[in-house]
């Protein structure tokens, strides 16, 4: 396995110039960490990898993991975009899209084609960076990072196939939490088994997500505007498959592995305070999150569904990237995440002081500005707190 070279920069960092998120504790975690995780997934195993190892012939061995890594979030990034330019307010299968034109068929086709990428360069990086002699802990940490924030982003890019007219935004936000506990459960298991177990959930919902999205290049939103036998929709199909999945092949699972490991003595052994402690903010936040959607007098997710979801995907995906931190380096996780407090305080004013829906909303999008600045400069101080103490560069390969 390639070596880091360390410590060349930790007497060259100047603390007055450079915030520093990561600890000694947790960079010296770091430098023992070793990736270990079990795939079984039958679409994982059978059908991606073989694909992911024709596919990852034809990089070049000097493009940098990372680099994969970050291309394929930016694909996401740029749906999200359009998606937003186009149907904002997710109007799209609705009566007021009556010429089913709101988002033009070629955005869907590209949007499938963009997602398929994604998932494939994310399938690919690992590969890569074991090809080039280049794995290493900051390669898990920014890919795992980076998908805690596509927990957000890819649903809310799905949600205008079917929109408020067949899925409500409150419904759709839980639907979006559901994602969110099923990757961050993923990692908590890891966290106390000490191995991630891969879902075979992912698999499943990334290849869903293009098919639907490629249906719907052909057939338009609206084509998914229709009632089945018992007045169930393909919006209540979504639902109850997302849901159902989650509770399957996720979650259960996690909590057998997690039981095994102590049964068995194979994992971290912490004690059950200790064992739960990174549940705490993730919790913590769900209640105040849940809180604001539907006690807000002014219905401030009916208002702007966009801003509140990704406001909530920002703020979860800092929770998770702590986690990640954690569990990768073998320290304890923390139990008050600073992004929760502002938005905690901007929940209680919402709820309790009499304001109005513009007051409200520009409340909203305060907060979503600053929770995104802020979670940015935490990824990006982490990442140069990693590159610095194992002297390597993010997106590029040393030569050796």
């Amino acid at each position: 396995m390639y070596t880091f070279p360390l410590g060349q920069y930790r007497d060259t960092m100047n603390p007055k110039t450079k915030m520093q998120y990561l600890t000694e504790e947790e960079l010296t975690g770091f430098e023992k960490y070793k990736y270990n995780s079990i795939d079984t997934g039958i679409l994982s195993v059978y059908v991606m990898h073989p694909f992911w190892n024709w596919c990852i012939k034809f990089c070049p061995k000097w493009v940098a993991p990372n680099l994969l890594t970050f291309s394929g979030f930016l694909l996401t990034v740029v749906n999200l975009i359009l998606f937003s330019w186009y149907d904002y307010d997710f109007y799209g299968n609705s009566e007021r899209n009556k010429n089913d034109d709101f988002i033009p068929k070629w955005i869907w086709a590209l949007s499938s084609i963009n997602f398929f990428v994604a998932y494939t360069l994310d399938g690919i990086d690992g590969k890569q960076a074991r090809r080039t002699g280049t794995s290493g802990p900051l390669g898990e940490l920014f890919d795992h990072g980076l998908d805690s924030y596509s927990a957000v982003l890819i649903p809310t890019c799905m949600y205008s196939i079917f929109g408020r007219h067949s899925i409500s935004p409150l419904r759709m936000f839980f639907l979006i939490w559901n994602i969110f506990v099923n990757f961050f459960l993923t990692h908590w298991e890891k966290y106390n088994t000490g191995v991630l177990f891969l879902p075979w959930g992912y698999d499943f919902t990334m290849i869903g997500s293009v098919l639907l999205l490629s249906i719907t290049s052909i057939i338009g939103p609206r084509g998914w505007d229709i009632n089945l036998p018992g007045g169930i929709t393909p919006g209540m199909i979504f639902e109850f498959v997302l849901y159902s999945s989650a509770m399957i092949t996720s979650q259960s699972v996690i909590l057998w592995n997690i039981y095994k490991s102590y049964r068995d003595k194979t994992g971290k052994m912490r004690s059950f305070s200790e064992a739960i402690r990174p549940l705490v903010p993730l919790f913590t936040f769900f209640v105040v999150s849940s809180s604001w959607a539907m006690f807000s007098p002014n219905n401030i997710i009916d208002k702007d569904p966009r801003a509140f979801y990704i406001l909530a995907g920002t703020v979860f995906s800092n929770i998770s990237c702590n986690l990640i931190v954690s569990q990768m380096s073998n320290t304890r996780c923390e139990i008050c995440n600073p992004l929760v407090i502002p938005y905690a305080i901007t929940t209680l004013v919402s709820i309790l002081v009499p304001i109005s829906a513009n007051t409200e909303l520009l409340i909203l999008y305060s907060e979503c500005f600053i929770a995104t600045v802020t979670h940015i400069h935490y990824g990006i101080c982490v990442v140069q707190d990693m590159c610095q103490h194992f002297n390597i560069r993010c997106f590029h390969i040393e030569s050796t």
